[in-house]
């Protein structure tokens, strides 16, 4: 009879386990570094495409213009015994406050700017407070006809208003056609020409932190406000639209802020003797050569637009909060 020897089952073998005190050691050792990668990225960003551009314009700015390549004197210089020169010409930024057209270039801007962003509110809000209050099912599709204007070029979307707008467009032929008007409405080349590109352009800006905001809302506090009494005015007065004050100053800065430097529209849909400052950014650039005074301007729309910059991170910041509560 033969001696049976020991039976291992290797199939229900298990590997050691590692010590707890260890897995926690280590993970504290690569999280840190984890983390400092990952916010390493948005730094860098601002860093390589905002903060060294904004310096090298600051810098143009207190430069002296002169006819050459480039078109401005070098800000510092050696001049004998190595001793190093810097030459600060604040006079490009005197002349904007001396000069007329360029203050009033600011103020064309910033009104442009205010009333596009009171016609978007006065639109949009209607339509976000419709588009929280619509049913889940159909949610998404609204949402989606909301942004389907952004899968087109933006450029493309205006020469589209120019079609509409001209006087042989199709607004003029169909209200012709209609016996509405005898004679084509001069739409194209004017202020409200203007304020319809604005308006249509950044309207989505409005909508959606509007949109964001009143989807969060309790609507036990509608009901309970039509419970004591309150009609429906009165309850969107007193609980609506308090609640709502963070959506509409996080919209109206959203398109308030690129409104008062926007570029295409003006130069594309208004008139010729209105200049916006980012019109007249570009001509100082690129017709007449003045990249001192061109710098000194964007540095002082700059400077216009960081107090609602500071605004808009304030309130986006207390957005954060309460959805993390």
């Amino acid at each position: 009879m033969s001696e049976a020897g020991p039976v291992v089952l290797m199939g229900n073998a298990r590997p050691p386990a590692q010590p707890r005190g260890d897995v926690a050691r280590w993970l504290q050792r690569v999280i840190p570094k984890g983390k400092t990668l990952v916010t390493s990225v948005p730094y860098l960003w601002l860093l390589f495409f905002f903060l060294i551009p904004f310096v090298i314009v600051l810098k143009i700015s207190f430069s002296d213009t002169q006819i050459a390549m480039p078109p401005y004197q070098p800000l510092f210089s050696w001049a004998a015994d190595q001793v190093l020169q810097v030459k600060l010409h604040l006079s490009n930024f005197a002349f904007l406050v001396q000069d007329d057209l360029y203050w009033m270039a600011y103020l064309t801007s910033l009104k442009v700017a205010a009333l596009s962003t009171l016609l978007c509110l006065v639109i949009g809000y209607p339509f976000a407070y419709f588009l929280a209050r619509s049913r889940p099912d159909i949610r998404p599709g609204l949402l989606m006809l909301l942004m389907l204007p952004f899968w087109t070029s933006f450029l493309l979307r205006v020469y589209a208003w120019i079609g509409l707008l001209k006087a042989n467009g199709v607004i003029n032929n169909v209200l012709m056609a209609m016996g509405i008007i005898d004679t084509p409405i001069g739409m194209m080349n004017t202020t409200f020409a203007v304020y319809i590109g604005i308006v249509y352009s950044y309207l989505p800006f409005m909508i959606l932190p509007l949109y964001s905001n009143l989807e969060k809302h309790d609507n036990t506090l509608l009901e309970a406000a039509n419970d004591l009494g309150a009609g429906p005015i009165r309850s969107f007065l007193r609980i609506t639209l308090p609640l709502s004050k963070d959506g509409i100053v996080a919209g109206s800065l959203l398109v308030f802020i690129p409104a008062v430097g926007e570029y295409v529209i003006p130069t594309l849909l208004g008139r010729t003797d209105q200049l916006m400052i980012a019109t007249l950014l570009y001509n100082e650039f690129d017709r007449n050569r003045q990249w001192p005074t061109a710098c000194a301007v964007a540095i002082a729309m700059l400077l216009v637009l960081i107090v609602p910059i500071m605004i808009f991170q304030h309130f986006q910041n207390k957005e954060l909060k309460a959805a993390k509560r």
